[in-house]
């Protein structure tokens, strides 16, 4: 019986995903892109959900691109000088919006980077909330040592996390670097001892679930569009949302446990 391309194991409050094509270094293939996007949709409704991490099987998180199919693409143009550009382009985009589903997760995200994470396989994990990663790993994005384009948000994700000089560094040179490199130019949260990755990104998502839900997930959307946000139109917002917090019995439990000097128990409602 064939491994499914995803796993998913549920601990409560917090699921974890794992991309499990070991053999191929978690390749990124059209069926691991649609078994991935298929899994994000059934949780992007499970309102009990208040964590993700996502990772690996095997020593890498994601090696990238399925190389048959960036050579499949680069055939296709070859052929076709701006014939088929349309086609590519709208293949590719499609392609792109499979594993970016991870961004219309409601609730914080980890990526958990137990091991190398090249090309499109890092940009996923850019488009998490927050990354660990091994110390060890490494990590690039190699588009134009492919002679490509980056792509997979690489050039929008990119210098919102570490600005525009590292951003422009990091793409135009195509370079591998470590876990421990990114986490000094900001690009993971944390680098760590390869066997405590995964640990220590359940913790995390463990901590984050043990907030309240609607504050958690209004907290993302506002992190989400501050970006582009003027601050009053960003003050507005968060007005907004935290009126509707108000309304939570979370809000009056929260209220009542820093009174009281205890831990507060979360009910999501």
């Amino acid at each position: 019986m064939t491994e499914p391309l995803i796993l998913i194991q549920r601990d409560g409050d917090v699921a974890v995903l794992t991309f499990n094509d070991p053999q191929r270094l978690n390749a990124m293939t059209q069926a691991m892109g649609e078994a991935f996007a298929a899994q994000v949709a059934v949780l992007s409704s499970d309102t009990a959900l208040r964590a993700l991490v996502l990772t690996g099987a095997g020593r890498a998180f994601s090696a990238g691109g399925d190389l048959d199919m960036i050579q499949a693409r680069a055939d296709e143009g070859a052929a076709g000088p701006g014939i088929a550009r349309r086609s590519i382009r709208d293949t590719m985009r499609a392609f792109y919006k499979l594993f970016l589903s991870v961004r219309d997760l409601p609730c914080p995200t980890i990526a958990a980077i137990n091991g190398a994470a090249v090309g499109a396989g890092f940009c996923v994990s850019l488009a998490c909330d927050v990354r660990i990663a091994s110390s060890q790993a490494k990590l690039g994005l190699n588009f134009t040592r492919l002679g490509l384009q980056p792509g997979m948000g690489a050039t929008w994700t990119l210098p919102r996390l570490v600005g525009p000089a590292h951003a422009a560094e990091i793409l135009y040179s195509s370079r591998v670097f470590t876990g421990e490199e990114a986490a000094r130019i900001g690009l993971v949260n944390r680098a760590l001892d390869p066997d405590d990755v995964v640990s220590a990104a359940r913790e995390l998502a463990n901590e984050f679930a043990s907030n309240a839900p609607a504050a958690v997930r209004a907290t993302k959307r506002a992190l989400a569009r501050s970006s582009d946000a003027t601050l009053e139109d960003q003050l507005s917002f968060e007005a907004q949302e935290q009126a509707i917090t108000f309304e939570t019995r979370d809000a009056h439990e929260g209220i009542a446990a820093a009174r009281e000097r205890r831990a507060p128990k979360f009910s999501g409602e």
